[in-house]
């Protein structure tokens, strides 16, 4: 099997890119150059895909029974694949998110049918625009497109706790094991979902080659729902430590620092919890096996393998304090008011 792969070196991808390398599937990815893959078995085209006259040209007249993009975010991004890969590919993957899910839904259970709605976070209207566009396409000239939703998806490179830099997450991990307090959006109790990239790999790989998967939806998640006060006190328990946990409301985090809307308003802070049903029907035999008490733990021994690896974000760990600081002022100051 013949596979492109606009993207591949990324937190989720580089796992997908592994998988497909062990099953001996014929990969390529097509990069700008700034990151590489060290997997000998796997092609690389380097191009930036955004020229889309230069990507016609590396790729020239290749054909591929696979196209995934990785890293397309708006309907230009999508012109510009269907102009690309028209006649080129029997099956192209654009991988959207879980985010589109409307917000706040209407019911707890998140299938592929709930409606997308984000009214709180632009990423994730432009991501419901680009499935729209492809389907269309899909509708007026059979362009063989499948949609796939990860959510939260993590890695031995990411420590997935909702409030800490994504750039350098140990962050919160320094912070724990300093005895520093750390914030959990609301008071604690809502419900997510976190994914290891390597489950997530065996359900996309599984659609790989799927003609019945065309014209479909699918989110690929784990089936553990915990809350977030379980997820850091899994993270804080596996550096010997116990999380200062200290519950803000998303609608004050947010008021203080806006572009935090999307990410708590618009996805973290809302109880998810997602029937797999239908990408198990697809894929015979897929099951998410990494907990996250047991993926967590990889995470970490990642860390510690190299300490320089173990940067700290400054800016984020500022904006922490103050964000603290200013909610317990406020709430002391409120409870004089009431004694």
């Amino acid at each position: 099997m013949r596979v492109l792969f606009i993207g591949g070196t990324g937190i989720i991808s580089t796992a997908c890119t592994r998988l497909a390398a062990e099953r001996g599937i014929d990969l390529t990815l097509v990069v700008r150059g700034q990151h590489t893959t060290q997997i000998p078995a796997v092609k690389t085209v380097q191009v930036d895909i955004h020229n889309e006259r230069a990507a016609a040209e590396a790729l020239n007249s290749l054909r591929f029974d696979v196209v995934v993009d990785w890293i397309a975010f708006t309907t230009q991004d999508i012109e510009r694949d269907l102009n690309l890969f028209r006649g080129r590919t029997r099956q192209f993957i654009f991988i959207s998110s879980a985010s589109v899910y409307q917000k706040p839904q209407t019911h707890y259970l998140m299938t592929e049918s709930t409606p997308t709605a984000n009214p709180h976070w632009q990423y994730s209207r432009d991501k419901i625009a680009c499935e729209e566009r492809l389907m269309q396409a899909y509708r007026e000239e059979a362009f063989p497109v499948t949609i796939v939703r990860p959510s939260l998806t993590y890695g031995e490179t990411l420590i997935p706790l909702v409030m800490n830099s994504w750039q350098k997450s140990y962050t919160v991990v320094d912070r724990m094991i300093r005895e520093a307090k750390v914030i959990v959006p609301g008071d604690g109790t809502s419900l997510w979902t976190i994914t290891h990239n390597t489950d997530f790999a065996k359900g996309l790989l599984g659609l790989f080659g799927n003609e019945q998967a065309i014209g479909h939806a699918f989110h690929i998640t784990s089936d553990e729902v915990m809350t977030w006060d379980q997820y850091y006190r899994i993270v804080a328990e596996a550096v010997g430590v116990k999380a200062k946990i200290v519950h803000i409301a998303s609608e004050f985090l947010a008021s203080c620092v806006p572009e935090m809307e999307g990410s708590l308003l618009g996805d973290k802070a809302v109880s998810v919890v997602f029937d797999n049903s239908r990408i198990k029907r697809f894929v015979p035999g897929f099951c998410a096996t990494v907990p996250f008490r047991e993926g967590i733990r990889k995470s970490l021994a990642w860390f510690d393998a190299d300490p320089a690896r173990k940067q700290i974000d400054a800016e984020v760990n500022q904006r922490l304090d103050k964000l603290i600081r200013c909610y317990e002022d406020g709430m002391n100051a409120a409870i004089g008011h009431f004694r």
